[in-house]
C-alpha cells in the first residue's frame, strides 16, 4: 500500500511536470490544488508544452514556488519547492524542480525532477535522475500565449472576468509590467452556494519574455506564488539541453510516472 501510495505521489508530480508545468512564464499558474501547483511551478512557470516558442532571449534563473493554504480548522498547510530554469537562443529549455518528500516517500529524501524541452530535435524528456533514466517524448508546438492570458479561460466564461493593470516595477532586478486578472465562478457553476473569486497576479518581462513573478489565490486551494531570483542573460552551457551519457533512454513516462505499465518482457531464452 504505501509503495503504491509513493507511485501514485510520483506520477502525479510528473504529470504536472511534464504536461502544464513549465509555463513559468507564457501561460502563468493553473487551476489546481496546492499539490499540482506546489511542482516548482512548473505548472506556473515558462515554456512549457502549450506555451510558445521564445528564440534569442537565452536566461537562467533559480525559481522559488510557494503554496499556502489554509483549512476550516485553521490548520496552516505551506508547501516549498526550489529549482532553476534555463533557456537557450533556440528556445530549447530545462526546468529542473527539487521537491520536499512527504507521506511514503519521506524517507527517501527530497525529490528532483528534470524537464527538458528540445524543439530543435522535436523531443521532450523527463530525466528520473535517481535511477538515470530518460523517457522520450515527441514535442508539441506551442502557440503564442498572450502575458494577458487568464490560464482555463473559455469563451462562456470571459464576462465574469475583469483585468487591471498594476503598472511597472523592478522585481528581482528585472522591469516588468503587472497585470491582475480577476475570475468569478458564479453561484451553483461547481456547485457553490455562493460566487467564488480566483486572483491572478502576474508580473511579466516583455525583455525575457516570460513572467517573473505570479500569485494565484483560489479560496479552494490557497494561495500559490512563484518568483524568478538570480536572472541572467548569459547562454546556457549546450549539455544543458542534453540526455548525460550514462542515461538510458527510454520511451514515454513510464509507469511509475504515470503512464501505462511498461509491457511484460518475454521469457528469457
Amino acid at each position: 500500500m504505501k509503495k503504491r501510495a509513493g507511485m501514485m505521489v510520483a506520477g502525479f508530480g510528473a504529470l504536472v511536470l511534464a504536461a502544464g508545468l513549465a509555463v513559468y512564464a507564457q501561460d502563468g499558474p493553473r487551476p489546481g490544488p496546492p499539490d499540482a501547483a506546489g511542482i516548482l511551478g512548473f505548472e506556473a512557470g515558462p515554456g512549457g508544452p502549450g506555451g510558445r516558442l521564445v528564440k534569442g532571449a537565452p536566461v537562467t534563473a533559480q525559481v522559488a514556488t510557494e503554496t499556502v493554504a489554509v483549512l476550516e480548522d485553521g490548520t496552516h498547510i505551506d508547501r516549498k519547492s526550489t529549482g532553476a530554469f534555463y533557456r537557450d537562443s533556440q528556445g530549447r529549455t530545462r526546468k529542473e524542480e527539487t521537491m520536499p518528500a512527504f507521506g511514503p516517500e519521506s524517507e527517501s529524501g527530497p525529490r528532483h525532477m528534470v524537464f527538458i524541452q528540445d524543439p530543435v530535435a522535436g523531443m521532450h524528456y523527463l530525466l528520473e535522475t535517481d535511477q538515470k533514466i530518460a523517457r522520450e517524448m515527441p514535442a508539441h508546438h506551442g502557440h503564442d500565449a498572450s502575458p494577458d492570458a487568464m490560464p482555463g479561460k473559455h469563451p462562456h466564461n470571459e464576462a465574469n472576468e475583469t483585468k487591471e493593470s498594476l503598472g511597472t516595477q523592478t522585481i528581482n532586478g528585472v522591469s516588468a509590467t503587472g497585470t491582475r486578472i480577476t475570475r468569478t465562478i458564479p453561484a451553483g457553476e461547481i456547485g457553490n452556494d455562493k460566487p467564488v473569486q480566483i486572483v491572478v497576479e502576474r508580473w511579466y518581462s516583455s525583455e525575457l519574455q516570460m513572467d517573473v513573478m505570479s500569485k494565484r489565490t483560489d479560496p479552494r486551494f490557497g494561495t500559490t506564488t512563484m518568483q524568478l531570483t538570480n536572472v541572467s542573460r548569459e547562454e546556457p552551457a549546450a549539455s544543458l539541453f542534453q540526455v548525460p551519457a550514462d542515461y538510458t533512454v527510454k520511451q514515454g513516462r513510464g509507469h511509475e510516472f504515470g503512464g501505462p505499465p511498461p509491457a511484460a518482457e518475454p521469457p528469457s531464452q
